[in-house]
């Protein structure tokens, strides 16, 4: 799915296109999915793309939601990012629109090692429950 920045404005809020759009990061502890323990999937955003669930989430402490594997390692994509030079991280993007998702640090529980670090404006959730609109 490509779009051009000019329709990507037009679909998204300012905030969102920042941070999708320009590899932006949102306040930690300050966002929709940091603290959230809803049965259900996280989706891309800007495309809709099924990204993380639920059952793979944990507190990572970081204040943004945190996963230790993506619903499906094909959904996602992940590319060197040297933006800070003094420390070299790994962006995840979706690979269905290039979204910028956040990152993935080694540093995450079993089974996998990973902490998917992702930002809450990156995502939408869907529950599992319909009647559990709360996020609790």
């Amino acid at each position: 799915m490509k779009k051009t920045d000019n329709e990507w404005k037009a679909l998204l809020p300012a905030d969102v296109f920042q941070i999708t759009r320009k590899k932006g990061t949102e306040r930690p502890f300050e966002n929709a999915y940091h603290d959230l323990k809803a049965d259900g999937v996280y989706h891309c955003v800007c495309c809709q793309t099924p990204l993380f669930d639920s059952a793979h989430k944990f507190d990572s402490g970081t204040g943004w939601p945190s996963f230790f594997q993506p619903l499906d390692s094909e959904a996602v994509g992940e590319l060197a990012d040297r933006s800070i030079f003094f420390m070299p991280r790994t962006e995840v993007i979706c690979n269905a629109c290039d979204a910028h998702l956040g990152h993935v640090f080694n540093d995450g529980p079993t089974p996998t090692g990973l902490r998917y670090c992702i930002n809450s404006a990156s995502l939408t959730f869907e529950s599992r429950d319909d009647s559990d609109t709360s996020g609790t």
